[in-house]
Order: structure tokens, then sequence, then C-alpha cells
């Protein structure tokens, strides 16, 4: 027997895998059990010439590698160099003890090359967390494993690296082309600045309530309003991630293949923004075997920005709903439930109509409604803020002004954030987005009798629904965090009931 370890992800949870190896009599075979898909069940072969290429021959017996537990599904070809460890560990391998308490990570090319894998990050956390903290990977994924707190990484080129850890020296050197040395990539482009923006006061001020409490925002106006502009200057004024939001955002795009190692943890909140032509799968994760993660949950901690989102299919907006109330997504299929954090914020653009003129325009008020329609009521509902962008005329362009940088935009942020944080140090939440409404209205919540008559009257009114009534208390009480008051007031109500329901002269959904 031959024994080696490698880790299984399902989703963002890891398990770690024993792999077992055993040479017994019979006709030469060489079978993978343990539920591998296809691309695992490939490594027989990956393996077999990996091993040649070293100059060690797989002996002409029957080899039987499981993959304990064998009722957990297994994907991809990260097990090959644990395979090949315990393949060889059957014969006489001066480290074999060592090599069962090691855990390898790392795909195997013909030559004995070890190639880079997707998901390193989580893995050698799940590996470090269970107690096995020596891991050996590609060099390729050195520095992604090199940030795991008490990790001890060996990082190796070819497969005869990995036997000589072992004890095992090749008769003959593999005749291979110098590694590539890793370099740092150039360090991410700064987000565009805030001060870029001409006029749209009301859209700024939404766009900085949005970050300062996390709410979800749909801007409408005309082509070439700003609204995309305003959108994509959102992570400019959002403060830095922590150290548990950065792990976890980091290894949702290493599983995803978009993260970038010579960059470090991920601290900025992820941007992102499909195109209106994406389909569910890209947006909510899916694929074969166990589903990847999709646009929602790269953008975890981050803001997911749909722009001309009437445009999406209808069944695009409608698998946003779920993972708007949860924060996560749960992606079921036939070998397979994975559960990835989608904790996003939703920001939404649109047209009023299909030519988006608010000057000529000839479209019938049927077919306005038709288009604006195409974001359903449910949908609409959960998104806390809506806002007019119009046209922007010189007297708005003269009365506006270019607005505040983000530097200044950003400080306010911050500061309204820290206060959420200490109103909520004993909560499981940090912002007033994710605040339940049993704690913003239930008997304990501070609340004035005038606040209270008027939002109830909108709910009498049809104004607002109760999921409604919980997203203007969340919105008021991150207005009195960027004024600085101790509570919302009539005043602080009234202000985002307005930015809740986009004032009288918006477009009704």
């Amino acid at each position: 027997m031959g024994r080696a370890r490698a880790v299984g992800l399902i989703g963002l949870e890891g398990t770690v895998i024993e792999v077992e190896a055993q040479l017994a009599a019979g006709l030469p075979a060489f079978r993978i059990v343990g539920l591998p898909d296809a691309a695992l069940g490939e490594a027989r072969e990956r393996v077999r010439a990996a091993l040649h290429s070293c100059g060690t021959h797989l002996p002409d017996r029957r080899i039987t590698v499981n993959l304990s537990p064998a009722s957990l599904p297994k994907t991809g070809t990260g097990f090959d160099l644990a395979i090949a460890v315990a393949v060889v560990a059957t014969g006489a391998m001066p480290g074999r003890e060592e090599a069962r308490r090691t855990v390898h990570l790392g795909e195997l090319g013909l030559d004995g090359r070890v190639h880079p894998v997707r998901g390193v990050l989580p893995m050698v956390a799940c590996a470090v967390a269970a107690g096995h903290p020596n891991v050996v990977v590609s060099r390729g994924n050195a520095l992604e494993a090199a940030l795991v707190p008490g990790a001890r990484v060996e990082a190796v080129d070819h497969l005869g690296d990995v036997l000589a850890l072992y004890g095992i020296r090749l008769d003959r050197a593999p005749d291979l082309e110098p590694a590539a040395r890793t370099v740092p990539g150039d360090e991410p482009a700064g987000s565009p600045d805030m001060a870029d923006v001409v006029g749209q006061g009301e859209a700024r001020f939404a766009l900085e309530v949005a970050a300062a409490g996390g709410h979800h925002l749909l801007m409408l106006g005309p082509p070439g309003a700003g609204k995309t502009m305003l959108a994509c200057r959102l992570p400019s004024i959002l403060p830095d991630l922590d150290d548990d939001d950065a792990v976890a955002v980091t290894s949702i795009h290493s599983i995803a293949g978009t993260f970038m190692p010579s960059h470090g943890l991920i601290r900025r909140p992820p941007f992102e923004a499909p195109h209106h032509t994406a389909s569910p799968a890209s947006i909510i994760g899916g694929g074969n075997g166990v589903p990847r993660p999709g646009a929602v949950s790269k953008s975890h901690c981050g803001t997911l920005f749909l722009d001309e989102a009437p445009e999406f299919p209808p069944a695009v907006l409608q698998t946003l709903r779920q993972p708007l109330e949860s924060g996560q997504i749960v992606l079921h299929r036939a070998r397979a439930a994975a559960r990835y954090p989608a904790r996003f914020q939703l920001v939404m653009a649109a047209n009023p109509c299909p030519c988006g003129s608010d000057r000529d325009c000839r479209c019938s008020a049927g077919l306005r409604r038709r288009y604006i329609g195409r974001l359903s009521g449910p949908l609409i509902d959960r998104v806390d803020m809506r806002v007019t962008v119009p046209r922007l005329t010189r007297a708005r362009a003269v009365l506006g002004g270019l607005g505040e940088p983000s530097d200044v935009v950003a400080a306010r942020v911050a500061a309204a954030r820290r206060l959420q944080v200490e109103r909520y140090r004993y909560q499981p939440w940090s912002l007033n987005s994710a605040a339940p409404g049993r704690y913003l209205r239930g008997p304990d919540a501070v609340i004035d009798t005038d606040v209270r008559r008027l939002l109830e009257r909108s709910v009498e009114k049809g104004t607002l629904t109760m999921r409604g009534l919980d997203r203007v208390l969340r919105i008021a009480w991150t207005l009195a965090d960027l004024a600085g008051a101790d509570r919302p007031d009539l005043a602080l109500v009234g202000q985002a009931l307005c930015l809740r329901t986009g004032g009288d002269d918006a477009p009704a959904i």
C-alpha cells in the first residue's frame, strides 16, 4: 500500500482526501475509484507518462487507486501529484511516512512537469485547518499557497523534484526547458475618480448612500446621462475588505481562475459587470459535475453592475432574487451541491424606454411600460433605492460643477461604516443593509411615533411593501450615519422614502 494526501473542493468547502494505491496480482491495469470525474479519471494516463519521463515504470500488476472518503465526488486534475506519489510509495520509497502526512496539489504533464491548478488557496487553508501544514504545490501556485498562515509550502517544477523529497533519485535528469521565473505582475489599475462626474448631484449622493450602507441601487435615465460612469466609480469610494472577507473573496477568485497571486490577497471590493447576453449559469454559477462560481459570487463583498438591465433575459434577472435575500447561492447538481457566498451590492442602470430618448421619444406609453416592466416587481422590491439620472444640460453642469474626488467621499463612507460596526458590534451583521426587519422595527427599536405613522400610512396606501418598509429604515439609518445623527428623525425617513420610491416624476415600475 502507498498513501498520500490531497484536497477536494465542493464550493468553498474543502475535505482532505487520502489517496491509497494498492498493487495486486492479476492482469496489468490501472483503475481509479472514489467517484472521480472525467478529468480525474484520465489521471492514470498522465501519471503513467509522467513516471515514465522520470525513468520509473509502473509495475506489471493490477493497480487500484482509491480516493477516500469514496462517497465524496472528486473533480479536477489537482489529484495527479498525490496519485503519482501514492503509486511510487507502493515500492521501496524511503520517505513513505513523510509522503503520507503531506498534502500534494498539482496537475502532471506528460513530461513530468507539475502544473498549477485552480483553488489552491482554499485547498491549502483546508489542509492547514485539518492539521496537515506540509503542502507540495506547483511553483506557479507557490505565492498563492504561501498566503495561508501556518502552511509549510514546498514549490516544485517536476515530478522528479517531488520524488527527490522522499529519497528517490532519478537515474537521468529530465530534459526540460528552464522554468519561467515568477515575477510580480503590474499593480491593479486604480478605480476611476468621482471627480470626473460633472453635475448629477442627486445621483452622486445616492451613490454615496449606497456605498455607506451597502444598499442596492437602480439608476434610470437616458443614454449619456452618466449612469455607467457613476456605477464604475462606486468601487473608488468603498473601503478595503477586512481579513475574513479578503480570504473569502480571494478563495472564490482562485476557484474561478481569476486570481493574480503576485498581488496578494484581494483587498479591494470586486466589481463585476457582465454583458446583457450573459447566461444564467454565468451569473449564478454552474458547470458539469461540481459547479463553479458565477458573477454573483465573484462580486461577493463588492458590486455586481448590470448595465442596460432590461436587456438581460428574464431568466437571468430572476436568478438574482434568492441571493439578494440570503447572501449566498446553493447550486444543486446530480453529483453534488456547492454553496458559495454571494453577498454583493447590486447596481442596475436602465433607459426609460427602448429608444432611450427623453426629448424626441415616440415610444407609446404601453411600449414604455412593457420595456421597464422587464424588471419584475419582486426584483425591484429587493432594490433599496431608485434614482432618476436626467440628461446633463448646460445649466445642470454649471450648477452642479465638478464632483468631489473619491478620497473625500470615501472618507465620509468610511466614517459612516465605522458607526455601523460600533452599533452592531454584538450582532452577526455590520452594515445597515444586512440588518433584519425585526431588529429595525421591533419593540426595542428607537423609532419616533411620527416616523411610525409615516411608514404605516405608506404601507396602507400601497406605496411600500413590508420589505420596502424595512429597506426604508435601513436607508434612513445610513442617512443618519452620514449626517452624524444618533437616530433617523422624520426628515431623514422622508428622504429615505424619496430615495426608495424614486420621487414623483420617476417612471412607474
